[in-house]
């Protein structure tokens, strides 16, 4: 962990791509997949949950592709294909035959398509508020989704996140905000969810029938 700045942990190629990943613990291992918030990163979405699961498993939460301190290759397609593969190649790099899969929102997105498609890979599923069937997508998502950095825009988004404002504070809106202006982080982020934002929700989905993912 970075002494600086604990958001960033390990890095490591992840089917082509730097990945920025926390690892920590013994045991069966848990894959930790974070959400689509801006300025969101796998520290930020995780920081309370992962020292209490190290105490029995081994815990690895990455930065997905256009996220955290994870590389944002040039000329990306930030898509499902691309996320699965990641996290696939993620677990191949860190010689991980099989683990439990813990999806946040657009996280659970991606946990879903990865055990459709590579079941042997997932010993069991959590999911957190997950995308990944069909809905209309909600005023909150789609605010989240247009998120214009502020402090005060990221205090609404927070107030959105959480069912209880005691969970949220300014400490939190404040690092999320300076994360989400960061170089680089708001430009790959608007870019992934331009209005109008229901073909993102439906882009997510993942179909009763598997279907194969792009080359």
């Amino acid at each position: 962990m970075n002494a600086t700045n604990p958001e960033i942990a390990r890095q490591i190629d992840s089917a082509g791509i730097g990945t920025n990943y926390h690892d920590r613990g013994e045991g069966f291992p848990v894959l930790l997949i974070h959400g689509s918030g801006p300025g969101v990163s796998a520290w930020a979405n995780w920081r309370l949950v992962l020292p209490e699961l190290a105490n029995s498993h081994r815990v690895i939460a990455p930065d997905m592709a256009g996220f955290g301190f994870t590389d944002r290759p040039e000329g990306a397609v930030y898509d499902m294909d691309l996320w699965v593969a990641q996290a696939l190649g993620l677990l191949d790099a860190l010689n991980v035959p099989r683990a439990h899969i813990v999806g946040n929102s657009f996280g659970g997105a991606i946990a879903l398509a990865l055990a459709i498609h590579h079941p042997e890979r997932v010993a069991r599923l959590a999911l957190m508020g997950s995308v990944g069937v069909p809905f209309p997508i909600t005023p909150g998502l789609d605010a989240v989704w247009g998120y214009q950095p502020s402090l005060d825009n990221m205090r609404k988004l927070l107030d959105i996140f959480a069912y209880s404002r005691e969970l949220v504070n300014d400490e939190l809106a404040e690092l999320r905000y300076k994360a989400s202006i960061r170089p680089g982080f708001q430009e790959s982020f608007s870019a992934m969810f331009p209005a109008p934002r229901q073909r993102w929700v439906d882009a997510m989905a993942s179909r009763e029938a598997p279907c194969p993912m792009r080359p």
